[in-house]
């Protein structure tokens, strides 16, 4: 009979890449996610990052935007390229355009440099959450595929077909889709949605639902100001319409 080592608890904690170039910022960083139940690796540049990311089983990225040579967007999407790796952009300037630029590179989350702990354990949790590797078959129910005119997302396999084509999406934006897609035809506030992607309710996920929306609807080509799909109610949330009852 064959016998595999056991693996150890190390191991099966989740292991986080900090990619900074600024000791002062990558080194305190991964000794808090350390200290909070993960393991944790640190790169000070893209070169280094792939070293890593090729010689260990990465679980999630903790991405600089803004460092010497290569930057962060470039790493991200080639890391997006090649695998399904989830990424959180950390941005210093703090700008929308950063945020839009990083979500369609295929970063999974954002967060400025001026994010307190708290909230960057909620991002942590909620991002290795999603993304765990699958459970053996049959674990868990299985959920019925989802159809609202043209789009299709089945909620087991996590692929969104629209006409039949496959939808690009990162983990965070399959949860919300399917949680608008869930709730078709009926308002989710953001606080519902913030739910959705986070163990917790937490105020600094507010304006990301906003921009993450902002990704899904142009992966649907849908027009804000028409929408075929995902219809604002301001003040409120959003909802999910079906293009066919339009």
């Amino acid at each position: 009979m064959l016998e595999f080592p056991a693996m150890n608890r190390d191991e099966a904690k989740p292991h986080i890449l900090v990619v900074e170039d600024a000791r002062d910022i990558r080194e305190p960083l991964a000794r808090y996610i350390r200290e909070h139940g993960y393991r944790a690796t640190t790169a000070p540049d893209a070169a280094a990052a792939r070293k890593v990311m090729k010689a260990s089983a990465i679980d999630l990225v903790v991405l600089d935007i803004m460092m010497p040579g290569e930057d962060g967007l470039s790493l991200c999407r080639s890391i997006r390229e090649t695998s399904q790796t989830p990424v959180i952009l950390l941005t210093a300037r703090g700008e929308e355009v950063d945020r839009i630029v990083g979500l369609e590179m295929g970063a999974d989350d954002y967060l400025p440099k001026t994010f307190s702990s708290r909230e960057l354990l909620a991002r942590l949790r909620a991002v290795t959450r999603r993304t765990a590797r699958p459970a053996a078959p049959g674990a868990d129910r299985v959920e019925e595929e989802i159809v609202v005119g043209p789009l299709r997302i089945n909620p087991n396999s996590r692929v969104a077909l629209l006409h039949g084509e496959p939808l690009t999406l990162t983990a965070l934006e399959f949860e919300l889709l399917s949680s608008l897609a869930r709730s078709r035809g009926r308002v989710k506030t953001r606080e519902q949605l913030i739910e959705t992607i986070a163990d917790r309710n937490y105020d600094g996920l507010d304006r990301s639902i906003d921009v993450h929306i902002w990704s899904i609807r142009k992966k649907l080509g849908d027009d804000p100001k028409n929408p075929a799909f995902i219809r604002t109610v301001r003040a409120v949330g959003y909802m999910l319409i079906n293009p066919d009852d339009v």
